[in-house]
Formats: structure tokens, sequence, C-alpha cells
């Protein structure tokens, strides 16, 4: 495969399609066609398609059948490369690149569509506004030459390489699906929760609960108003501000496990109960809306369905097809080994090179053997938890692993001072201020305990505080890092199952499911393996690390753990 093509779509239908030269620009005419898939399928020779957004063209292809090897999703790169440039914030749409191009006035970004459940089809509407191929064509070749602008240029262009192969992936996710069977998961609904009531009320079990509850205070207490419940609390003189299980799990009162057990259950009924779905799973698959760097630190998002927040027993539901089965891959360890790879520290990037328990033999040299400590020293370095036993923890593990510590110590006071903050490819945590980020909380970053209810400066939160800031820079460049990694990890995975039925099926930061038939498995299994080792290589050079893979083969993704 050779070659650089641009596309886009064109004012009043078909596509326009152009060749481009190695400097970005136009390397021939530019031909206008009526169908976008005939266009694309009639050249296969094109190793890399250029294009404004994927979400905007390649669903449209998978429509028809048409999949592509490689892509350059210009909005992706725009995002990427205005944060490295300490931009961060600015519209990152085509068009706004343009207008920036040619000092004109910058158009902000569309607003950001909310998944409709049940309904694929909405996913493949066109967001952002048209853009002329030829305007695509001079926004990209200056992407180009900002690229050479990075710090590290090569790592930038692999950063945005990869942003693009994840949309490809995200996009490929949301037209497979997950395997889900509907009959198993109202089964399981019914024994968790019991007959369902009509008019919609709570199932039964959830009555039942919340009648102990409020047995146990005496009076009746709304057990899913967590006001009710800390005013309930308050009459029975115990003192909590919230109805969090960390906080009354506790304390010692007759309502407390009711309490727990019907919270537990009613987030399962809530989230992922009949109402889910009746709204997300047809034709037995569950299609989420994958976005790909929906964070900050480049990690996932779904725009609906909440498929990252998949409850243990509900994943009962998702079984293989007939013959088939799930492939499901877990990282180990993943951000002690990538903190090792960035901070090139002698003693830890030795230790992760094994394929054996990193925490144990962390512990083995570090902490007398105590695998919990070695834990939560690792941990406690990468999260900022460094108060108390963490602090101890954290001197033990600077003498063994000076550079590590030093390598997060470093990233927290850049933040705390309001610098920026890079990832090992490039990808950039924005300075504090004006910074409030469109994420959710399932970007993963922890708040400490002390910390809840407060004002940590995590995706979704705005603060001023200096503390939780290096806080969160300390943790961006290991989990963004990892991110990136991650994403090289699905692109070498994807080629590798390139010519087999086997089929990506699900992802989250540090797990990947592949469905398969039986007699592909080991294939898969030993894929995974190597895509892992490769993306190590390709995002952190050669280092002595290596990023292993628990993986399980079942039929069932419930029995995976």
């Amino acid at each position: 495969m050779t070659g650089r093509w641009a596309l886009a779509p064109a004012e009043g239908g078909g596509v326009e399609i152009a060749p481009l030269g190695p400097d970005g620009l136009p390397d021939g005419p530019v031909c206008r066609e009526e169908d976008l898939a005939g266009a694309v399928r009639s050249r296969p020779h094109v190793s890399r398609w250029i294009w404004r957004s994927t979400a905007e063209v390649y669903p449209q292809l998978l429509a028809t059948g048409v999949r592509v090897a490689r892509c350059y999703d210009v909005e992706a790169a725009e995002a990427l490369l205005l944060g490295h440039e300490g931009r961060y914030g600015e519209p990152r749409s085509a068009a706004a690149a343009l207008a920036r191009l040619h000092g004109g006035p910058v158009p902000p970004d569309p607003p950001q569509r909310t998944a409709e459940p049940g309904a694929q089809s909405s996913l493949f509407e066109p967001r952002g506004v048209h853009l002329p191929l030829t305007d695509l064509m001079e926004v990209y070749a200056e992407q180009q030459r900002r690229h050479g602008r990075a710090e590290h240029p090569d790592r930038m262009r692999l950063l945005t390489a990869a942003e693009s192969a994840g949309m490809l992936v995200a996009a490929e996710l949301n037209h497979t699906g997950l395997p889900w069977r509907a009959d198993v998961h109202r089964d399981v609904l019914h024994d968790l929760l019991g007959e369902r009531y009509a008019g919609g009320g709570e199932p039964r079990r959830l009555a039942e609960l919340a009648d102990e509850v409020s047995a146990a205070f005496g009076r009746r207490v709304r057990p899913d108003l967590p006001a009710d419940v800390v005013k309930a609390f308050a009459r029975a003189g115990i003192k909590v501000r919230s109805t969090r299980r960390w906080e009354i799990e506790s304390v010692d009162h007759p309502a407390v496990k009711p309490l727990l057990e019907y919270k537990k259950l009613y987030r399962i009924w809530v989230a992922h109960g009949w109402a889910w779905l009746q709204d997300w799973v047809r034709d037995g698959r569950f299609r989420p809306e994958f976005q790909a760097g929906g964070t900050v630190t480049g990690r996932w998002v779904t725009n609906g369905g909440g498929a990252l927040q998949i409850p243990r027993v509900i994943r009962r539901a998702v079984v293989a097809d007939p013959g088939w089965r799930l492939v499901v891959a877990d990282a180990d360890q993943m951000e002690p080994r990538v903190l090792a790879a960035v901070s090139r520290d002698p003693g830890l990037m030795e230790v992760a090179g094994r394929e054996t328990d990193l925490y144990q033999s962390v512990s083995d040299r570090a902490f007398a053997g105590d695998r919990a400590q070695a834990k939560l020293a690792v941990l406690g370095a990468v999260y900022g938890q460094t108060s108390g036993d963490g602090l101890k923890n954290l001197a033990a593990l600077r003498r063994r692993f000076p550079k590590a510590v030093a390598y997060v110590d470093d990233a927290a006071r850049a933040g705390e001072e309001g610098r920026l903050v890079r990832t090992w490819l490039g990808r950039t945590c924005p300075p504090a201020a004006g910074a409030r980020q469109d994420a959710t909380e399932e970007a993963g970053i922890p708040v400490p305990e002390e910390e809840r209810g407060g004002d940590a400066w995590v995706p979704g939160y705005a603060s001023t505080d200096a503390r939780a800031r290096g806080r969160f820079a300390r943790n961006f460049v290991v989990q963004g890092s990892a991110a990136d990694w991650a994403l090289l990890l699905l692109a070498a995975l994807r080629q590798r199952c390139e010519g087999m039925a086997a089929e990506l099926v699900f992802f989250q930061h540090d797990e990947v499911i592949v469905h398969c038939p039986q007699e592909e498995a080991d294939v898969v299994v030993a894929a995974i393996r190597e895509a892992a080792e490769l993306a190590g290589r390709l995002t952190f050079g050669e280092t002595p690390v290596r990023f292993p893979f628990t993986t399980a083969v079942v039929e069932c993704y419930g029995d995976a753990k």
C-alpha cells in the first residue's frame, strides 16, 4: 500500500478526493465521485486516508462493509496540537483551524451531541461545519508543519497517528457491538431484584430493603434520597456528611446493612435494569458510542450506555455466539510499568521487565516482602497519596527507585506552578488557568478520601487548589502515557486480527475483549501478547519493560475473573 489521499464530503452529495504529496499538499487533481464507499473501495492502494472527522465518514463506510487500514483525523490532531501549544480549550474543528490559519474569526465548536439509546443510526450523523477538500488539505499541510515544531516531533506524529487509529477502533466497536444475551440479563435482574411492579415502581427486593431501612430508623425514610438518609442518621445521633459507602459502612446502626444493599441494587436497577436493556441492546448486541480520547488523560469514555461501568454480576449477560469465544485480556499492573518506562529508573525497569507480579518484586526489594505495602507505595507515588503512612512508604520507594519517584514529583511541581505537563508522546495536560475538563468520572482519577466532596482538581471539576493540581499532574504523566500506549496496542491488535473472523468488541483503559471462533482463540491470545510488546517498543523505545496480560478464553464475560 502506498500513498495518502484526502477525502471530504462534497456539497450537494458525493465525495471529493485527491492524492497528497510528502508535504501534505495536493499531488494530483481533485476528483469528485458520487459514492463514498465506491471511492474508497476502488483505491485499495491508499495507505492512509486524511479526513476531517472519523465520526463523520467511517460509520458510513462500515455500514457498507468497507474498512480502512489507517486514517488521519484532522480534528483529533488539532485538539492534540492545540494542547501541546498551550492553547487547550480553543475550538478544535477543522473550520476553526482554517480560520486561525487565515487570521479570520474563529467559529466555536458545535455542542456535544448526546447518544440516543437504541438508535445506532444517530451515531452516523455528521457533526461540525462542512469544509471543502481544498481547505481541508490546507489545514492538514499546516498541521504537518506544526508537528515539526513540537518538543519531540516524532513522538507527536506517533501520538496523532495513534489517536486516529483509536478513532477507527472506536467506530468499529460501535458498529460491531458487544454480544449480549437479553434473556440472561432478565434472569439476572429477576434473581437480584425480584418481580417488577406495574407502573415502573421499584422492584420487590428494593421495596423490601426500603422497608427494612425505615424500620431500623423507626420512621419512613427514602433510601434513594441521600438528604433523607443523612437526616435520619442525625435524628439517631449519628453525624454523616453523605451516604457514600466509605463513610457509612463503619457506622454502628441497624440501618447500615440494608442501606448498603439497597444502594448496590438500586444502582443496578437504574443503570443496567430493564429500561437500560430495552434502550441499549438490539439484535443481540450492546452498542454504546465509544469515544477515543474522551478525557484529558486520553482515556476513553462512552456517550451513553455506561459501557465502562458494567457491574460484575451483569457481565453474565455478555455471552459469545455459539461456537465462538470471548478472549478477555487485562493488562497486569499497567501504570507502574508505564512509570518505569517513562522515568527510565534502572531498578524499576528491571522489576517491570519481568512478567511476574510487579508489586511482589517491589516488596522484595523495598518492603521486606510486604506486597500490600509495596502496592500502596507505588500507587501512592502515582496518585499523590503522600500523607500519613503514605509518606513513609514513599520514602522507602524513593530510596530504591529514586528516578521513578523524582519523575512524578517533577510533574506534580510543574502542575502546582501552572506549567504544561506532557505524556511521553506529547499529550498535554492544560495549565490551571481556566481549566475545566469536559470529562466524566470514567476518567478514573481517584480522589483521596480526605478530599472527597471537596474541590479536588480532577476531570469534571474546576479548582484553584495548587496541591490538587499537582496531584492531578503527577497522575497525568503516568495515566496519560498509559492511555497513549493502549492506543498503539489497539492499533497493533487490530492489524494482527486482519483476515481473521475475530472482532474487537470491547475496550477500557486496561482491558480488551476479542470475540472470535473457538479455533482462533489461541491465535488471538498470542496476538494480544505480541501487540502489547510492539506497543511498548513503539511508545517508549527499547526498554527492558514488559507489558504482560492476564487472558481468559471464556464463553461468558462473567467467568473471566
